[in-house]
């Protein structure tokens, strides 16, 4: 009998190194470990996940390099949106895990796995990612997960895989990161305590500047194309040129509190220069270039496109049809934007774009009007209180002091 095929979601991390050993050691699985790479492993990284992959057990080994996917598929309409969950957070991690995902179960099916796993424990949003993905993608497959099923400490994994030969540095930090190309996450110590912040210590890129230095920033219908006069044909080029810069200023660090898919409050750090610099910019060349209301409904659709990911609600349908009216939203979004880059912080200075809504033939505001008259102005005024005249002239009671 030929044995049954098993791709394991592989980061090289203690649980999906287990997860593998197990798998093919115990249960006599044909074990496929699968690294799809959003941008935050390294070529070291993802060359020592091969060799360990192999030293664990795995048949084959392969990355899924889906960074460009990622960008065009998420990271793009992300920067449409303005999207910052909760005002503050750029959903980095759990947009990854979705793309992470769709990349591990395409493959899968590509292979003709019987099963599928991963490494998720029971406590957490990254388990309802994986699985409800690989339910829609993968829906004959069964989904493993060793950890979470069998509530697995670090120690029992850690003595498992030492007692069968398998040594690595798997002590555990005081502090778990994220890694990726829109952002790095950082979980645990001080964050653990709500009344406490984060030490300087815990961000892994510390800070190198003083002083303060103008950043130029090119949009193209909403899109990152230029860097200080640099052009970029690749815009994953263009987000890591402003993430080198806006890093050794330290910004883009912030604490997000926020509700997990599962029902708890969850708090994490985080460092995300390149994010917070390019949605700052967007957003402040929005509003030299788009109409009031098509601010305010890109607003309200981003605020659930966001939320949506966050959710693993990817797949759903409407989130096809959010990109959608945020594509065409931007076809004005063209201009450079400058901004004042300052330790821990930034401020946005000027923009120079044709469709400049600000310039305008009809008048400069609190100038003088070109566009009207003084009797218009006042007509216009008069027409516009009557709802309130109309009120309060049968509730005069109602005025305050």
């Amino acid at each position: 009998m030929s044995k049954k095929k098993v791709v394991v979601a592989f980061s090289g991390g203690l649980d999906t190194s287990y997860t593998v050993m197990y798998l093919a050691k115990e249960k006599g699985y044909e074990v496929y470990a699968a690294c799809a790479n959003t941008g935050g492993f390294s070529a070291e990284q993802l060359k020592a996940n091969e060799e360990n992959a192999y030293k664990l057990g795995a048949k084959q080994y392969v990355t899924l390099d889906i960074t460009k996917e990622y960008y065009e598929k998420s990271i793009r309409y992300m920067v449409y949106g303005n999207v910052l969950r909760n005002g503050t957070y750029p959903v980095s991690v759990s947009s990854e895990r979705i793309f992470q995902g769709i990349a591990i179960a395409r493959y899968a099916n590509e292979i003709g796995a019987d099963a599928i796993a991963h490494g998720s424990t029971g406590a957490g949003n990254d388990q309802v990612r994986f699985d409800m993905t690989f339910l829609v993608m993968c829906p004959k497959m069964e989904i493993i997960t060793l950890t979470r099923d069998n509530n697995l400490s670090r120690k029992e994994e850690v003595d498992y895989l030492n007692a069968n030969g398998y040594f690595a540095d798997f002590t555990k930090l005081k502090y778990s990161y994220n890694v990726g190309i829109w952002g790095t996450s950082i979980c645990g110590g001080e964050i653990l305590d709500s009344k406490q912040g984060l030490p300087e210590s815990a961000y892994l890129k510390q800070v190198e500047k003083t002083g303060s230095e103008v950043l130029s920033l090119d949009f193209v219908k909403g899109e990152l194309k230029g860097v200080n006069g640099t052009r970029y044909e690749d815009s994953i080029e263009a987000i890591q040129a402003v993430e080198k810069i806006g890093a050794a200023y330290g910004i883009g660090r912030d604490m997000h509190v926020g509700d997990t898919i599962i029902g708890i409050k969850g708090r994490v750090g985080f460092e995300a220069a390149a994010p917070m610099l390019i949605i700052g910019a967007h957003k402040f060349l929005e509003k030299f270039t788009l109409s009031k209301w098509q601010q305010y409904w890109k607003d309200q659709v981003s605020n659930w496109y966001g939320m949506f990911t966050h959710e693993s609600q990817y797949l759903e349908p409407v989130m096809r049809d959010i990109e959608a009216m945020l594509t065409e939203s931007q076809r004005n979004v063209t201009g450079t934007v400058t901004l004042e880059l300052r330790p821990y912080g930034f401020s946005t200075i000027g923009v120079d774009s044709e469709n400049d809504l600000v310039k305008s033939k009809l008048g400069e505001y609190g100038e003088g009007a070109k566009g009207w008259t003084s009797e218009e102005a006042k007509g216009f005024i008069k027409i516009t209180s009557n709802p309130l005249r109309v009120y309060y002239g049968n509730h005069k009671d109602e005025f305050t002091e």
